[in-house]
């Protein structure tokens, strides 16, 4: 199996990703080749199962690590998960992707890891956030700006992690699904099991959760309004 991916920042552009239609495409073409590797992984073609973990290992240690909020943790329930793919390859029978498939396993290894009394004992546990204090004046070198706003920057991001930490597993996972995975309505619901409908309210209370929780840093950081439709 492949080195997992250094680095869980789930933080980007929500903007950035293409339009739904030509994700679905996309989706479509990779289910057609991930099936045909799939075929020639139950009849014992280690190359090809190496080429499933390669295409999609990143994306499932993106959902583990915004999931669990840390990195060892993720790549350890990535590497459960593909160790389950690959033992329950024959019990696999193509009613819904391999992508699918793969992506409600480490969701719910995930919730699982989450559910341990130990990781709720070290959740809280500051010698796990990563102090980047050190790097603000090279950041403000490399980004033009002067170091307060480069310390605005990091305490903005900090403040949307902890606001992210402050939800509960379900409605993290779809934030994930959605605005960093770029996943649509139906793959979202068929990972997690529920309706479309349910994804749609899921999602719809997690990002009035995001946007309560982050009134004050608009407020206190920006020196701005908070957004739209979220009320002072």
């Amino acid at each position: 199996m492949s080195e997992l991916p250094a680095g869980g920042s789930v933080a980007r552009d929500v903007n950035s990703g293409g339009p739904e239609a030509s994700n679905r495409v996309a989706r479509q073409i990779e289910a057609k080749q991930d099936h045909e590797l799939v075929q020639r992984a139950k009849q014992g073609d280690t190359k090809a199962f190496r080429a499933l973990v390669e295409r999609h290992q990143r994306r499932a240690f993106t959902i583990a690590v915004g999931l669990l909020r840390d990195e060892n943790d993720a790549r350890e329930v990535v590497q459960e998960a593909f160790l389950r793919v690959w033992k329950g390859l024959d019990g696999f029978h193509g009613g819904s992707s391999f992508f699918t498939w793969l992506f409600r396993i480490v969701t719910n290894l995930s919730i699982d890891f989450m559910r341990k009394p130990a990781r709720r004992e070290t959740e809280l546990d500051e010698s796990r956030r990563i102090n980047d204090e050190a790097f603000i004046p090279l950041l403000s070198r490399i980004d033009g700006a002067d170091p307060a706003d480069v310390v605005r920057r990091h305490e903005i991001g900090e403040r949307i992690q902890e606001a992210l930490d402050g939800l509960p597993p379900y409605h993290r996972g779809v934030i994930i699904m959605r605005e960093v995975q770029g996943m649509s309505y139906q793959e979202m619901a068929e990972i997690v099991g529920v309706s479309k409908g349910t994804i749609m309210s899921r999602l719809f209370h997690a990002r009035q959760k995001l946007q309560k929780a982050l009134v004050d840093c608009y407020r206190e950081q920006l020196d701005s309004e908070p957004p739209k439709g979220v009320s002072k």
